[in-house]
């Protein structure tokens, strides 16, 4: 009886919590419409992580597949709030993030295949989407190697003079690299306008938290730094977008640097290649999960309570994004592979441009 009446106390403070979200003011100004098109991204995201797994199964992707399934309110959220001026950096497990700042399943999927259809021309696979466009700086396959670029975009919007911010996810596995510590003492000495983003999924690649940092509170290595922070939970897209928004006005008009550490959780292995997924966490732990913190589940009862979304919706939504990326996949299935003397190009900019900061000496197979 006691354990019942426990159950349902969670039950009304959660529900509670969700409610609070909903209403912060920075989600009461989305529309309908926004809000309809935040659930489309997550479930796009999922779709495209499911129809990208069974092509690698397929052997038409080679090398390395970091799926982002789980984590999708995480990209969503954060980059539903970008301006015209901020700027995106990533790790590896980038795919969510490269479709919510707009890029195509086309594309994306293209360049796992290593097609010259690709974002990155094949030439970058799954780890190295890019969209300079969409100021999207793409994945990075070095843990924590993207964390001193991410920096170094905030700097040149300081340096210029430019409001905005650059946002810099990287992984739990990343927060004990040397250059990520490095990184945290020169933003906050020279004030650089940077969010560092911890998805933290709990495991590294496949190490629990308790096994890999000596503190499990990720965000307090700030107070080391004189820096601000803040811990959320990441299956919330709402959650997500109310403390970002701080994190990121902060950025903006104080040109300070913010340590975000999002509590999220990916159900898959670090990559397709990790077999033993299922055996450093229990499978109770990855089905209570997908029970009661699914992203996809968690916005749509939301919506559906209130109005915004109906089942019939949820159904078309889900059917239009499985069309699309099984549309991607044909795409890049029908895609063509680089020509040979494509194999040079788009490595130097210098070289290929034919600048005064060309490399000298040996550049390849060729004497430059």
């Amino acid at each position: 009886m006691a354990t019942k009446k426990k159950t349902a106390k969670t039950a009304k403070k959660t529900t509670k919590k969700a409610k609070t979200f909903l209403q912060a003011p920075i989600n009461k100004k989305l529309s309908a419409e926004e809000k309809i098109e935040l659930y489309r991204t997550i479930v796009g995201i999922r779709r495209f992580e499911e129809r990208s797994l069974r092509a690698y199964n397929q052997g038409k992707i080679g090398g390395f597949l970091h799926l982002y399934i789980g984590q999708e309110a995480v990209a969503t959220g954060v980059v539903s709030l970008m301006e015209e001026n901020d700027h995106i950096i990533t790790a590896y497990r980038d795919h969510g993030h490269a479709l919510a700042v707009g890029m195509s399943m086309n594309e994306c999927m293209a360049e796992m295949y290593g097609k010259h259809t690709g974002c990155s021309k094949g030439k970058g696979g799954s780890m190295h989407f890019f969209a300079p466009d969409k100021n999207y700086w793409g994945g990075h396959g070095i843990v924590a190697g993207q964390t001193p670029l991410g920096a170094g975009l905030a700097y040149a919007l300081k340096y210029k003079g430019v409001k905005g911010c650059a946002v810099c996810f990287l992984g739990d596995g990343a927060v004990n690299q040397g250059a990520f510590m490095e990184t945290l003492n020169l933003v906050s000495l020279w004030d650089i306008p940077v969010v560092f983003v911890i998805e933290n999924n709990g495991y590294s690649m496949g190490t629990s938290l308790k096994r890999s940092s000596a503190e499990e509170n990720l965000a307090h290595r700030a107070d080391g730094f004189d820096m601000a922070w803040e811990v959320c939970d990441g299956h919330d897209v709402f959650e997500v977008r109310e403390v970002a928004d701080r994190a990121m006005t902060r950025a903006r008009e104080e040109h300070k640097p913010f340590l975000l550490e999002i509590r999220t959780y990916r159900y898959r292995g670090h990559s397709v290649a990790d077999a033993n997924h299922e055996k450093y966490r229990t499978k109770e732990e990855i089905e209570d999960y997908k029970k009661n913190k699914d992203p996809i589940n968690v916005l749509k009862q939301q919506l559906i309570k209130e109005g915004t979304l109906d089942e019939d919706l949820v159904k078309q939504i889900d059917k239009e994004k499985k069309e699309e990326a099984d549309a991607a996949a044909q795409f890049a299935d029908e895609s063509p592979v680089a020509p040979r003397e494509e194999i040079q190009t788009d490595v130097y900019w210098e070289v290929d441009n034919d600048t005064e900061g060309k490399l000298k000496g040996t550049y390849f197979f060729n004497d430059v």
